[in-house]
């Protein structure tokens, strides 16, 4: 129900929706819900904030996949095939867990790779703000995120 009269109101940066629920005496009620990045933080409590970075350099990134053990061109293609079977695991795992594809698992986007960076290197990074956009793309019917 919540996805079917969803909308998102960009002066506000508001996402809005109505569900239904049962009052006290079992009759359904529709209840109005708003929320905007914030709420999204505090409620998933994921230990970012709103000053942290949604972009990490693909200076720092390719270093990174050198520590990392990636077997291919820097400059080319990457696969999570590449990298050594610890971090192998790790891409797996969240990009199984963060991807809006349907399928192409072996191949990370850059906000993955992003997220992966921030995580093995220990550093802050706005994961809310990232889920928040995803959820305006869904929105819009661009995206699809799990």
């Amino acid at each position: 129900m919540f996805w079917k009269y969803v909308r998102y109101e960009e002066k506000e940066k508001l996402i809005y929706s109505t569900i239904q629920k049962r009052d006290e005496n079992d009759n359904k009620i529709d209840v109005e819900i708003k929320f905007n990045v914030g709420d999204l933080r505090r409620v998933l409590d994921l230990g970012d904030a709103d000053d942290d970075p949604t972009i990490v350099s693909e200076r720092l990134c390719k270093g990174l996949w050198c520590i990392m053990g990636f077997e291919g061109n820097v400059n080319g293609k990457f696969l999570k095939s590449m990298f050594s079977r610890p971090y192998m695991f790790l891409i797996h795992c969240i990009v199984h867990a963060l991807s809006h594809r349907k399928g192409a698992y072996d191949e990370p986007l850059d906000y993955i790779m992003n997220i992966i960076t921030c995580l093995v290197l220990n550093r802050p990074y706005n994961i809310s703000q990232v889920l928040f956009d995803h959820l305006i793309d869904n929105i819009r019917g661009e995206k699809y995120i799990m």
